[in-house]
Formats: C-alpha cells, sequence, structure tokens
C-alpha cells in the first residue's frame, strides 16, 4: 500500500524543513526552504487523499489509522500551511527589528506544521494526545513570537489554559483504557478500535465520565465554548501567518479527537446524551461568539470569535450526526480553513498599511487598496455563511442534517445566531470601507505574496459554493459511512 510512504515522506520532508530553516541564518532563504516544504507536503497530501482506502487501513505496527477523516484534515492543514507559507514571505519581512530572527520562526512554522501532520493519522489514541501536546508548545512560541508584553501575556494564557484542558483529556483517555482492562485483562493494545470493542461492554457511567472529561479537554483545544478564552488573545497577537494556521488547521486537528471518541460511544446506552452534549457545547459557543463579535473593536479578535463561531457550526454538525450532519461538518471543516485564512491575510495587511489593529482606524480600505480590499471584503462576506460561497452551501447542509434528527431547537438557534453574527461582523467592515477618512493616508504598498494567497482561498471558496465537486461529496459520504453515520 502507498498510503503509509506518502505519509513518511511528509514527515520527512517537513522535519528536513525544520533542520534546514534553522541552519539556514538568512531569513529570506529559510523562508524558501518552508515554502518549498509545504509546496511539497500539498501534493502529496493530494495523492495521499486519492489512494487512502474508504474503510482506512493501519500501518507501522498498528501505529498509524490511515483512513478518510484522518486524511482529510491533514489536507485542509496542507492547504493552510502553503497559503500561510506564501503569505508570511511578504508579512514577515513588513516586521521590524526581526529580520535576524526570521529563520527561527520559518523553523517553528514547520516544526507547528509537523506536529499538525503527527496528530491525525494517529492510531494510539495516546499518541494523539502527546502529538496534540507538541502543538501547544510549539505553537506557543508563535504565539509570542513578537515579544510584545501582550504577545507574551497571550502566549502564556495559551499554554496554561489549554495544558489544563489537556490534562482533562488526558485523564479521560486513562479512564478509558482503565475501562477496557474490565475486559481484555491488565494489558492490551491501546487503538481506536480497541476502545470501541470496549464501550459496549463498559458501565454507562464510567463511559460518561471518560467522554465528558475528553469532550471538556480537547473541547478546550478547539475553542469551544466556555473553555474558549485562551484563543481570542492566542489568535490575535501571533503573527497574522500563525493565526490562519490556529485558526483554520490546529482546531480541525482538535475536532478530531473529539469525533474519534463521540464513534467509540455509538451503540452504547449513551451515545445519545454524548451527541447531545457536543451540540450544546456547539450552541453555546454560538451565543458567545455572536455577544462578542457584535462588541470587538479590534480586528483580528474579531476573526478571531469567528473562529468561536465556526467550531460551534462544526460541533452541531458532528453533534447532529447522520449523513448530512457530518458531512456538512466536514465540508465546513475546509471552506472554514480556506475563509478563515483569507481573513487573517487580509487582517495582517491592513494592519500594517494603517498600522493599528483597531477597527476604528482603518478606514476607506477601498480607496487605498482596491484591489485587495474587494477581496478581503468578499472574504468577510464569505465567513459569515453567505452565498454564493462554500461555508453557506456547508452550513445548509448541517442545517438540514440537524432537522432530521432530534434537536429541532438548535436548528433554529444556530440559523438565528448566524443572522446576527452576519449583521454584527459586517457592520464592523461596514465601518472599515465607508467610514471617515484616515487622518494619515496608508503609504505601504502590497506585493503579490501579500494578495495572492487570498486571491487562491476566494477562487476556492467560490467554487467550492458554486458546485460541490462529486469527488468532494463522494470522499466526504465514505467518511460517514466509516463514521458509523450511513
Amino acid at each position: 500500500m502507498m498510503a503509509p510512504y506518502l505519509i513518511y515522506a511528509i514527515w520527512g520532508v517537513t522535519l528536513l524543513a525544520v533542520v534546514a530553516c534553522w541552519a539556514w541564518q538568512d531569513g529570506r532563504g529559510a523562508g524558501m526552504v518552508n515554502l518549498a516544504a509545504a509546496v511539497i507536503d500539498f501534493v502529496l497530501t493530494c495523492v495521499l487523499l486519492s489512494t487512502v482506502p474508504a474503510k482506512g487501513a493501519t500501518a507501522l505496527n498498528d501505529y498509524l489509522l490511515l483512513d478518510g477523516f484522518g486524511v482529510w484534515v491533514m489536507f485542509c492543514l496542507a492547504i493552510v500551511y502553503l497559503l500561510a507559507s506564501v503569505y508570511a514571505l511578504g508579512y514577515m519581512r513588513r516586521m521590524h527589528g526581526e529580520e535576524a530572527r526570521l529563520n527561527r520562526f520559518y523553523m517553528l512554522f514547520a516544526a507547528f506544521a509537523l506536529t499538525m501532520f503527527l496528530a491525525p493519522v494517529q492510531n494510539n489514541p495516546g499518541l494523539y494526545w502527546i502529538a496534540i501536546d507538541l502543538t501547544t508548545i510549539v505553537s506557543a512560541f508563535l504565539v509570542g513570537f513578537q515579544r510584545a508584553p501582550e504577545s507574551i501575556e497571550a502566549a502564556w494564557k495559551y499554554i496554561v489554559i489549554v495544558s489544563a484542558g489537556l490534562g482533562l483529556a488526558l485523564l479521560g483517555t486513562v479512564l478509558f483504557y482503565w475501562a477496557g482492562t474490565f475486559v481484555f485483562g491488565p494489558v492490551y493494545d491501546m487503538t481506536w478500535a480497541s476502545f470501541g470493542a470496549i464501550a459496549p461492554k463498559t458501565e454507562s457511567v464510567l463511559l460518561l465520565l471518560s467522554f465528558l472529561l475528553v469532550l471538556a479537554g480537547f473541547g478546550t483545544k478547539v475553542g469551544l465554548a466556555p473553555m474558549h478564552t485562551w484563543l481570542p488573545d492566542a489568535h490575535s497577537e501571533g503573527p497574522a501567518p500563525v493565526s490562519a494556521m490556529l485558526s483554520g488547521a490546529l482546531l480541525n486537528c482538535a475536532m478530531l479527537g473529539i469525533v474519534r471518541f463521540l464513534g467509540i460511544l455509538r451503540g452504547t446506552a449513551i451515545s445519545g446524551f454524548a451527541h447531545t452534549a457536543l451540540v450544546l457545547l456547539g450552541a453555546f459557543s454560538l451565543l458567545v461568539a455572536a455577544l462578542f463579535i457584535t462588541r470587538q473593536t479590534v480586528i483580528k479578535r474579531l476573526a478571531a470569535y469567528s473562529s468561536v463561531e465556526h467550531m460551534g457550526v462544526i460541533a452541531l454538525g458532528f453533534g447532529f450526526g447522520g449523513p448530512l450532519g457530518t458531512i456538512g461538518a466536514l465540508y465546513h471543516m475546509l471552506n472554514h480553513s480556506l475563509t478563515k485564512s483569507l481573513v487573517f491575510f487580509g487582517a495582517g495587511n491592513m494592519m500594517h498599511a494603517f498600522e493599528s489593529k483597531e477597527i476604528g482606524r482603518i478606514r476607506r480600505v477601498l480607496d487605498y487598496f482596491p484591489r485587495s480590499g474587494a477581496v478581503w471584503l468578499a472574504g468577510a462576506v464569505a465567513i459569515t455563511g453567505a452565498p454564493p460561497f462554500g461555508l453557506f452551501l456547508s452550513e445548509l447542509t448541517i442545517l438540514r442534517g440537524g432537522m432530521q434528527g432530534h434537536d429541532i431547537w438548535a436548528v433554529w438557534w444556530m440559523a438565528v445566531l448566524l443572522i446576527v453574527i452576519f449583521i454584527g461582523f459586517l457592520d464592523k467592515f461596514r465601518a472599515m470601507y465607508f467610514g471617515p477618512r484616515p487622518e494619515h493616508a496608508p503609504q505601504m504598498k502590497l506585493h503579490f505574496v501579500d494578495v495572492a494567497p487570498m486571491v487562491l482561498a476566494l477562487a476556492a471558496i467560490l467554487l467550492l459554493g458554486l458546485w460541490w465537486l462529486p469527488a468532494i461529496w463522494q470522499h466526504l459520504a465514505a467518511i460517514a459511512a466509516q463514521l458509523g453515520e450511513g
């Protein structure tokens, strides 16, 4: 089977980029090395997506799980890694005083991508937890890379809150394993499949406690409310390429863990309760996002709370379950990765151009940046779930999935709050695009690498909104079937 070797190649290329960027003292050269790795990883992931068995397979003595779900998360990651690597070439050069440290940035950036490439294909839940924990350690250095007081504070807040959450996830994983000792004996192979075999034979109370710990733990990493408090600071204080990776790639990797544990409970007495718990967290995340989006004054925090919103939408999709809910959530992962990258790239450009993070000081964007401003505005419309972009189609599919289940209240809740978020989010852009002229006109000129990733992302989400490619539908339907959702 070709798939394991593609995984090894992705890991090897990314690790080679980490070492090369560390050894290469020139920041521009390190950026090109990182970009080359991102291009190769994207190509390899596309090949992997087309070759991975529909029902999944294991490799490396059952330590690797090569299934459609894990590879889909890797595909979303590879797209964001590529776009962010292109964008970083221009963005990072404009960070004054950091020229001597750019090779360290690209080394950490590639290491961050490597840790995320490790997580989705781990067949051992314990190793998956370790990989997710590694993403926290590496990305914390990226969040605090600028060494400003706000960045350092955000990095520490990120480490403390997420580490506490992952501690709960570890405890839940240990309890799952302990439950298995009553079935398989004191020692057995810890895999997702063995956990699935244990669940129907285990006490419901123990299963419920284990799942709630895992849900709270990995839900912290996902940014589901009320465990989301690290996310607005980390996403807003890190460099824009890092913000795109945190939002468009990392959150998907953590959501994968919740969904895998949710699948373990299928067929047990608490399966319905577990789905309801995920629906409740998703619904509450939408409420928190709606309340804070309407009050934001900082542009990247606005985008960060939008991440809380969309993780809530994805949680609702998987919580609703069924073919449509699951397929819609998987499609939403891809659309959110593309669209949120576009939004953060545009925010990074305007922050540098107007020399401010404050929405109130970014004015008349179209007057000064007619082309890139139009692309950013289209991205803002897209991120609110408006047609004809991909997020509208995935949200509509999730709503349809919810209407086929028992959580009709959550469908109406989601629909109403999405309208509130649409109004609140675009009202902030109305102020930036049609408000009074700023006192000092921006003098910065945007270059090809500043705008090209935004254009590519916009073209993709427009295509995904106008035409749901049959190959993607078939792949997502196969994943839903593998997850037991029809």
